[in-house]
């Protein structure tokens, strides 16, 4: 069986960090979130994967270095000036494919579903598609499915008005489809596979769902990617073991990379992922943040709630509060405080303090 996984997205809610990567190259506890999916799809015994990609994205993941783990990897590209949405790549994607069922995986999300067993309930029903479901607390960010008692999809809504939604389950990324699914999307068109083709084969009775209960998360936020770090690190944390350096506190859950190098009297955690090669001065806190490779933080500085990107170099003295993201190769100059929800975007310098949420251009 092949998967498909949809990475054409350009990632606009995760800006200014997608700016300079794709949503499928963040890094989960230091490890690139498509060698997530590539690992657990052959633990699943899947082993050929074609990725819809967008030129960038293409160049990106060549360049990543991501071990494929045994895995044939083929490049289905979107049109360089049209993007084709959800329902387009999947089109694009038909001279790929055999006979058998397709395995399509939106790339933003992390997940330990079992791809065997929603491939068996597929094949039960013998459904044109079935999507896999997950319980969220607040629906309506998301398409949502009404089953019958035979797990069929008799109502699917994209993303309905908050309120309003008939149940909790909705579309967790995860789909298999027949091939007749191609014969109802037009080539080379823009088209939503949520909006336009779910709701007509759930008119149909030919849409099923297949409701699992493990770790789900869609890390299309900032928010949501620093919780999947953090639900992920309590139990990474408690397994493993770190050589603390002297005269440094650390508060676990707590996870570093290779070549992380800490001064003293600094205290790291709770909650904390430093990258490869990352350096932190002396007398520096840092709390549930997650600290992207080769980051510089100097002597007395304080982050709190932040993801700071990669080479990013941030001055003596310096405080990053809550829900700051700071973009790839950016300065933060000495004595700099940020406030709560400041963004910046890659290569920015930073000399003077911002009291008020706002991107720094």
């Amino acid at each position: 069986m092949k998967a498909l996984i949809l990475a054409g997205g350009f990632g606009t809610r995760l800006r200014p960090l997608s700016c300079t990567r794709p949503k499928i190259l963040f890094p989960i506890l230091n490890k690139p979130l498509l060698q997530w999916t590539l690992e657990r799809l052959a633990q699943n015994g899947i082993n050929e994967v074609i990725l819809a990609v967008n030129y960038q994205t293409e160049f990106y993941i060549k360049n990543s270095k991501i071990p494929k783990n045994g895995m044939k990897i083929a490049y289905s590209r979107d049109p360089p000036t049209k993007p084709l949405g959800t329902g387009g790549p999947i089109k694009n994607a038909q001279k790929f494919i055999g006979f058998e069922p397709l395995m399509v995986i939106n790339g933003d999300i992390f997940t330990e579903i079992n791809y065997k067993e929603i491939l068996k309930a597929h094949e039960e029903k013998n459904a044109v598609a079935t999507i896999a479901l997950h319980r969220v607390e607040e629906p309506s960010k998301y398409g949502v499915a009404e089953l019958t008692n035979n797990n069929r999809i008799k109502k699917f809504i994209e993303k309905p008005p908050k309120g309003t939604a008939p149940t909790n389950l909705i579309n967790a990324g995860v789909y298999v489809l027949n091939t007749e699914i191609f014969n109802r999307i037009p080539k080379g068109q823009k088209l939503s596979i949520e909006r336009e083709i779910f709701p007509k084969l759930a008119e149909e009775g030919k849409l099923y769902g297949y409701i699992f209960n493990g770790l789900w998360r869609d890390i299309g936020e900032t928010d949501d990617y620093l919780e999947i770090n953090k639900i992920l690190l309590d139990s990474f944390s408690k397994k493993q073991k770190h050589k603390i350096m002297d005269k440094v506190k650390v508060k676990k859950p707590i996870a570093f990379a290779r070549g992380v190098s800490v001064g003293k009297e600094s205290i790291i955690g709770p909650n904390v992922i430093l990258g490869q090669n990352v350096n932190v001065g002396s007398n520096v806190r840092i709390k549930n943040s997650v600290i992207f490779p080769r980051v510089v933080i100097s002597d007395f500085s304080s982050l709190n709630g932040a993801v700071i990107g990669e080479g990013v170099a941030i001055g003596r003295g310096v405080k990053i509060s809550e829900g700051c993201v700071i973009g790839d190769y950016a300065v933060i100059r000495d004595n700099v405080s940020l406030a709560k929800g400041v963004s910046v975007c890659p290569v920015k310098e930073v000399c003077e303090s911002v009291l008020t949420a706002k991107c720094i251009i």
